[in-house]
């Protein structure tokens, strides 16, 4: 997947999302601190949440008045003055979700101050008990509680005791604090699945993309190292004709069969490799892929070429060579027989393949100095950085460098199990 433009986000909770609430549906909700600047936009369950606390509010207020009105040795204007803040507290339950904290803190004095608000204040005590960790509810409930007594004291009322009050007022208080908790851990659990659905989105974009990326660097690999040892003998029998127009025509006839089968063959490998890009085959699609015992007819490609070339095999059991391993050899035999033709032509070249079960497979790859000067070739070393991490991937490892007589040699180690 190109990472050039920004794969667009799938709604979280697709279906009927007005059945949720906008804390949850919102991307950018903090459980623990809010809303950073202003609340998401209210769904349509919100507003029947919302509309519902406040008529409570109201409700409660409502049946406190008429107690109010029968508190004895309560100046009449007092009376007016707590039905009023009830009021305003009632119309102040719309601002909950904006400022549950300050709410919340805003609903202790006045509480104390008018009976008529303590259905506003419950419904702001719970919206900050669902709303915001525990911390900020221990601190408005202890300081709610320890004026309770107080405020009983003051203005006891005339149908439950003095005791009774209080403790209906503590029983109410922790009733709410657990409804609110229990709510909080439901809507947590969203938010966790939620987050949990995104970031395994986000994981499996990331896990194809990786995918893809290293399915070009095999099939990049794969093309680098078929394609340079077909085209490397192309270069040589064209350049042969070229030099040598007057060579014999049996002569001429053998490298233009060779250049043919090559070209024959580059092709097929180039049509297998692009119909991995388009169809997404496994790279074992196709024709067999070359193993260990393929060696021999890559060393007499290199030979009818013009390479002087020694094949030297010291392996135990080369039928036991497993098949990746195998492939992996001859991958490695062949970039460097490439180099060697494209670096030092002429030189002699040297392979060597050793090994056994359980002590891996060695193959050595030298070739002498040059016989004269070589032109530097563009782009040199790519095919050693892919070699080497060909020989990683496989679990071995691969030196490779000058030699003090002016040759080259490269060394690789695979394991075999």
């Amino acid at each position: 997947m190109s990472g050039d433009k920004p794969v667009p986000e799938p709604p979280t909770f697709p279906g009927r999302s007005w059945l949720l609430p906008s804390a949850v549906l919102d991307p950018d909700h903090d459980p623990e601190n809010g809303h950073a600047g202003r609340p998401p936009k209210r769904t349509a369950r919100d507003w029947v949440v919302d509309f519902t606390c406040f008529l409570l509010a109201v409700f409660i207020g409502l049946l406190t008045v008429e107690t109010v009105r029968n508190e004895p040795y309560l100046p009449q204007g007092f009376a007016v003055f707590d039905q009023v803040l009830g009021a305003l507290a009632c119309a102040a339950v719309w601002l909950r979700r904006r400022w549950p904290v300050g709410l919340a803190v805003a609903m202790v004095p006045v509480c104390f101050l008018s009976s008529t608000a303590g259905g506003a204040g419950f419904v702001a005590f719970f919206t900050l008990t669902v709303h915001r960790p525990f911390r900020y509810v221990a601190w408005v409930a202890g300081t709610s509680l320890a004026l309770t007594p107080l405020f009983f004291w003051l203005r006891p009322d005339p149908d439950i005791s003095y005791p009774w009050a209080v403790f209906l007022a503590a029983l109410l208080t922790a009733a709410i604090v657990g409804w609110g908790m229990f709510v909080r851990s439901k809507r947590q659990l969203m938010l966790s699945f939620r987050d949990r659905a995104r970031r395994a989105e986000t994981e499996a974009v990331l896990r194809a993309e990786q995918a893809q990326r290293l399915a070009r660097e095999a099939i990049a690999r794969e093309m680098h190292d078929v394609l340079a040892h077909r085209l490397t003998l192309l270069s040589v029998h064209a350049g042969a004709l070229e030099f040598r127009p007057d060579a014999p025509q049996a002569e001429i006839a053998r490298a233009a069969g060779v250049i043919r089968e090559s070209a024959h063959e580059a092709l097929q490998d180039l049509r297998e490799i692009i119909g991995v890009l388009r169809a997404g085959e496994p790279d074992d699609a196709g024709r067999p892929q070359p193993t260990l015992a393929a060696l021999d007819t890559l060393v007499s490609e290199s030979r009818e070429a013009g390479m002087k070339v020694v094949l030297d095999q010291h392996v135990t059991d080369r039928a036991a060579v497993p098949a990746s391993v195998g492939r992996t050899a001859y991958r490695i035999a062949q970039e460097c027989l490439t180099n060697a033709r494209k670096h030092a032509p002429g030189a002699e070249v040297t392979v060597t393949v050793s090994g056994a079960p359980g002590d891996g497979l060695t193959v050595s790859v030298r070739n002498l100095a040059p016989p004269g000067e070589v032109p530097p070739v563009p782009g040199s070393g790519q095919g050693l950085i892919g070699l080497t991490e060909r020989a990683t991937l496989a679990g071995g490892r691969l030196d490779h460098g000058p030699d003090q007589d002016g040759g080259f040699g490269v060394r690789a180690w695979l394991p075999w199990r």
